[in-house]
């Protein structure tokens, strides 16, 4: 239990997922509040309710583009003195923060580093993830209080690394999906129906997140470059050449695994050199719409 009294502005999927979570963890919700109220999930709309006053502190989970005006809008609101405020975005340094601050309100950054896509399942989903936190000390500690109450750990974004954190959350959270739908177009080229590259495709993508449980860089890596394998590399290179897109995405991650499998000393160095030779001798000039 936690004595913070939380009131979370924001009723989308991640502030009714962190509702239901922080209540399932002992922490005293005192409101959510949205756009549209709904009395069975306790939602409220239209000018912030009293309970909005009784809060230690206000958890802002709107969208990026509308935090600015959520931030104005509290600055003259009935908040408590010294309330702290906790902004949930993992990109966004708000300049609204600063008039929440010489008001006396210490604040920071709360951004679950998880899909905060279905509110029923949030206290599993939070459960063992980790929080991107920032701001002031006060607010670090409240970050620190709600996130041990939904049994999440914290992870601290050094100043002014906001942008670099959040892009490392891209990384993995949506471009494994991007990914996925490169090889299921691949797939459906050569003429495999969608339902069945799906099928397919998916147990390979799952198996590649279970060799990452038991390492990190080369050593959870499989495939041609792992092996040095530069005639399949020049094959898959010429198969791509009349999708230059995404050719550039299989020569931008070919490369990045090169230079991994190098640094884990692994593979013939030769054999290396000559995958770096024909990932280069691909690449489109900036001004080259396509791959010769």
């Amino acid at each position: 239990m936690t004595g913070d009294r939380v009131f979370i502005l924001g009723a989308g999927r991640a502030g009714r997922s962190l509702a239901r979570a922080l209540r399932a963890g002992g922490v005293h919700v005192t409101g959510l509040h949205g756009r549209h109220a709904s009395t069975a999930e306790g939602i409220t709309a239209g000018p912030p309710p009293e309970s909005l006053g009784s809060a230690t502190c206000v958890l802002v989970t709107v969208r990026d583009a509308q935090l600015d005006g959520a931030l104005a809008m509290l600055t003259t609101a009935a908040i408590a003195p010294r309330a702290v405020v906790l902004h949930a975005s993992g990109s966004a340094d708000p300049a609204g923060l600063d008039a929440l601050r010489r008001a006396g309100h210490p604040c920071g950054t709360f951004h679950p580093l998880v899909a905060l896509s279905d509110p029923e399942h949030a206290p599993q989903t939070l459960r063992g993830a980790w929080i991107g936190i920032d701001g002031d000390g006060e607010a670090r500690a409240v970050s620190e209080r709600l996130a041990a109450a939904v049994a999440a750990h914290v992870l601290y974004i050094p100043p002014g690394e906001k942008a670099r954190y959040h892009a490392a959350a891209v990384f993995a959270s949506n471009f494994p999906t991007v990914l996925m739908c490169l090889a299921e177009e691949l797939l459906r080229e050569v003429g495999i129906p969608s339902d069945v590259a799906r099928k397919a495709l998916h147990p390979l993508f799952a198996s590649a997140v279970e060799n990452l449980r038991g390492g990190a860089g080369a050593s959870a890596l499989t495939g041609p470059i792992v092996r040095g394998d530069a005639d399949t590399i020049a094959r898959h290179l010429k198969a791509l050449r009349a999708h230059p897109d995404t050719l550039d995405a299989y020569r931008a991650l070919s490369s990045a695994a090169l230079r991994w499998v190098r640094e884990g000393g692994t593979s013939d160095e030769a054999r290396l050199d000559e995958i770096a030779r024909l990932l280069g001798a691909t690449a489109r000039s900036p001004s080259s719409p396509t791959v010769a």
